[in-house]
C-alpha cells in the first residue's frame, strides 16, 4: 500500500471480555451536540490516549457493518484480548450498527469518510476514547485488477478504520489453513497498530526498524511498516496476497508484535 499520509492502506463472555450490543434507535429528543474535533486528527495522533489510562480508561468502539457482512464473534474476542493485553484499557465496549449497502463497486477513502460522518454516533467524552471501523461491501478503489494489490483495510485518521470486507472474505476462502475469523483478526491487529503510531506515525521507534518504499517520484522513504520478518506490522499484510502468504506460513496463526513494535508502544504507554 502506497502512504499518502493518509493509509490507503472485532458475541463474547462477560464474565471474560467487555460486553458487547446492538445499537438501536430510541426516542425523540435532540440529541446533545457533540465535539467532534478530538476525533478528527491524524493518523497516530491519539497513539497514547489509546495506550494509555492518563486521559482516557475506557475505549469505546463502533463497528458499523454492512448489512451481510459483520464481523465473527470470535474476530471481536480476539480483539478484545489483543487490546487488553497492549493497552493500558481493561473497560472495552464494542457496540454494532448495521447499515444498508451504498451500493458502491468500490469505495475511495473519501467515500468511506463520507459515510463515517453519516453514520458515526460514538465520540470521545470524559472517560472514554472511541473508535470507529466501518466493514464495507466493496473493495477499495486502489485495487488493482489481478488482485496483487488487493487492500484488506486502512486507517485514516487518529480513530477511524475502514476494513473492505468482502476482500477479507475473498482471502479467507482462498485457503483451507485461513478461516474468516483470522483473517479478519490479522487485519484489524495490524490496523490497530498503526492507530497505535506503528511504525514511527505517532510512537516514536525506541530502535530503527521502519522499512521503506518507494514514493511516487522513486525515492526511498520509510512507509511506517515494520523491516522484521514475520511481524504484524509488515507491509505486506495491508494486501490479500501477503496475508495469505504470511498466514499459510503460520498455519492459519494470527503474525504477533515483534520485540521492536512492542518496545515503541511501551515507551508511548502501552502495556
Amino acid at each position: 500500500m502506497k502512504l499518502k499520509y493518509v493509509f490507503l492502506i472485532l458475541t463474547a463472555f462477560l464474565t471474560v471480555y467487555s460486553c458487547s450490543k446492538d445499537s438501536s434507535d430510541g426516542g425523540t429528543e435532540e440529541p446533545p451536540k457533540i465535539n467532534k474535533t478530538p476525533n478528527l486528527q491524524g493518523t497516530g495522533d491519539s497513539a497514547n490516549d489509546l495506550l494509555a489510562n492518563s486521559t482516557y480508561t475506557k475505549l469505546l468502539i463502533e463497528i458499523a457493518y454492512v448489512e451481510g457482512f459483520r464481523p465473527t464473534a470470535r474476530t471481536e474476542a480476539d480483539v478484545i484480548e489483543f487490546l487488553k493485553e497492549v493497552t493500558f484499557k481493561q473497560d472495552v465496549q464494542v457496540i454494532f450498527k448495521s447499515l444498508p449497502s451504498p451500493k458502491k463497486t468500490s469505495l475511495s477513502l473519501e467515500e468511506v469518510d463520507e459515510l463515517e460522518q453519516e453514520n458515526r454516533t460514538v465520540y470521545n467524552t470524559e472517560d472514554t476514547i472511541a473508535v470507529y471501523i466501518y466493514f464495507a461491501d466493496a473493495p477499495s478503489d486502489t485495487d488493482t485488477p489481478n488482485g496483487n494489490s488487493a487492500t484488506l483495510g486502512a486507517v485514516y485518521r487518529n480513530t477511524s478504520m475502514v476494513i473492505y470486507e468482502s476482500t477479507v472474505r475473498k482471502l479467507a476462502n482462498s485457503s483451507v489453513l485461513i478461516s474468516l475469523a483470522t483473517a479478519e483478526t490479522a487485519t484489524m491487529h495490524h490496523e490497530f497498530g498503526h492507530l497505535f503510531g506503528l511504525v514511527n506515525l505517532g510512537s516514536t521507534m525506541v530502535n530503527p526498524h521502519e522499512s521503506q518504499s518507494q514514493n511516487e517520484e522513486g525515492q526511498l522513504v520509510g512507509d511506517s511498516h515494520c523491516d522484521i520478518d514475520g511481524c504484524l506490522m509488515n507491509a505486506e499484510l495491508e494486501f490479500g496476497s501477503g496475508m495469505r502468504k504470511m498466514l499459510v506460513a503460520k498455519n492459519g496463526a494470527v503474525p504477533e508484535l515483534d520485540a521492536e513494535c512492542m518496545l515503541d508502544l511501551q515507551a508511548n504507554g502501552g502495556r
